[in-house]
C-alpha cells in the first residue's frame, strides 16, 4: 500500500498559537484523512465474543496484541466460559499465558474477573463501565475497549499509542489518561470516538512510531505540528511502514475479511 500523497513540509515560521477553534478544526481534518487512510481499522486482538475481549485486553497489557493472539487460542481451548475460567488451576493457566508476560498477575486477574462475572453477573459480560470497571484487572481502558468492540457503546481508548499522537498532534497536554480522555471526547461527536481510536492506534502502529516517525511517508504531514521529528526523506521513511503499509503481516491471526494485510503466524518465529 503506498501513500495517496506526498507529504510536504511546513514551513518554519513564527505564527501566531493556534486557537481552539482551529486546533478543532484540524483534528477533525485528521480524523477524516485517518478515515481514508484506514478504512478498516479494527480492534487488533482476535476474538469471537465479549468475554474472549475481555479477557485477551487484560493480557495485552506490557505486551503486543500479536503476542496475546498466539496465546488465546489455546486459553480459550482451556477455559472457553467465565465459569470454566474461575475454576481453573492457577499453575495450569499460568504457564498458558506465559509468553505474554507478567502471568502471575494476569492469572490473578483473570481468575479474579472470571469470577466476578460467574458470581455477579450470571457469567455474561456486563455491557456497562460502571460494571466492568468493578471486575479485577478492568480499567476504564480496557472497559471501553469492550464496550466499543463487542457492545457498540462509544468510547474512548487511551492506549500508549493513542496518548502519544494526540499530544504530539497537539490536540490535548494531558498525560492522565483520563484527563486525555475527557479532552479528546470534547473535541469529537461521540458517534466517532470507537473507530477514532482505532485509527488513532494503527496510525501510530504503522507510520507515527515512537521513536522515529516516518514523517517523509506520513499523508497527514501537512496537518502535523510535530512534523521533522521523524525521518522526513520519503524513501527512507517508506522503509520504516509497518504491517500492511510496509507490506508484512498485521497482528491478528484472523483479521476481519476487508482488512487489507496478511494473517499474523499463528507460531511467533522471532
Amino acid at each position: 500500500m503506498t501513500a495517496k500523497a506526498k507529504p510536504t513540509a511546513k514551513p518554519k515560521s513564527k505564527a501566531k498559537p493556534e486557537s481552539h477553534l482551529a486546533m478543532v478544526r484540524r483534528a477533525r481534518r485528521i480524523n477524516r484523512e485517518l478515515a481514508e487512510l484506514y478504512p478498516y481499522a479494527h480492534p487488533e486482538l482476535d476474538f469471537r465474543n465479549p468475554f474472549e475481549l475481555l479477557v485477551a485486553t487484560v493480557l495485552s497489557a506490557q505486551t503486543t496484541d500479536l503476542r496475546v493472539n498466539q496465546t488465546t487460542p489455546a486459553l480459550f481451548a482451556a477455559y472457553p466460559t467465565p465459569e470454566d475460567m474461575a475454576a481453573a488451576v492457577p499453575e495450569e493457566m499460568e504457564e498458558i499465558i506465559r509468553p505474554t508476560g507478567f502471568f502471575r498477575a494476569k492469572t490473578k486477574s483473570l481468575l479474579g474477573l472470571s469470577a466476578a462475572l460467574r458470581d455477579n453477573f450470571g457469567g455474561e459480560v456486563p455491557g456497562r463501565l460502571e460494571d466492568l470497571v468493578t471486575l479485577p484487572g478492568v480499567g476504564r481502558k480496557t472497559a471501553n475497549v469492550v464496550l466499543g468492540n463487542a457492545f457498540g457503546v462509544p468510547g474512548i481508548t487511551v492506549d500508549t499509542h493513542f496518548g502519544r499522537l494526540v499530544r504530539r498532534w497537539k490536540w490535548t497536554e494531558q498525560e492522565d489518561p483520563e484527563k486525555v480522555e475527557a479532552e479528546i471526547a470534547a473535541i469529537f461527536p461521540k458517534s466517532e470516538w470507537t473507530m477514532l481510536s482505532h485509527r488513532v492506534v494503527f496510525h501510530g502502529r504503522r507510520i507515527c512510531h515512537a521513536r522515529k516517525p516516518a514523517c517523509g511517508a506520513c499523508p497527514i504531514a501537512p496537518l502535523c505540528p510535530s512534523y521533522g521529528e521523524g525521518e522526513t526523506d520519503p524513501e527512507k521513511a517508506r522503509k520504516l511502514l509497518k504491517y500492511e503499509m510496509g507490506g508484512r503481516p498485521g497482528q491478528r491471526l484472523s483479521p476481519p475479511p476487508e482488512y487489507p494485510g496478511e494473517p499474523a503466524p499463528a507460531v511467533d518465529a522471532g
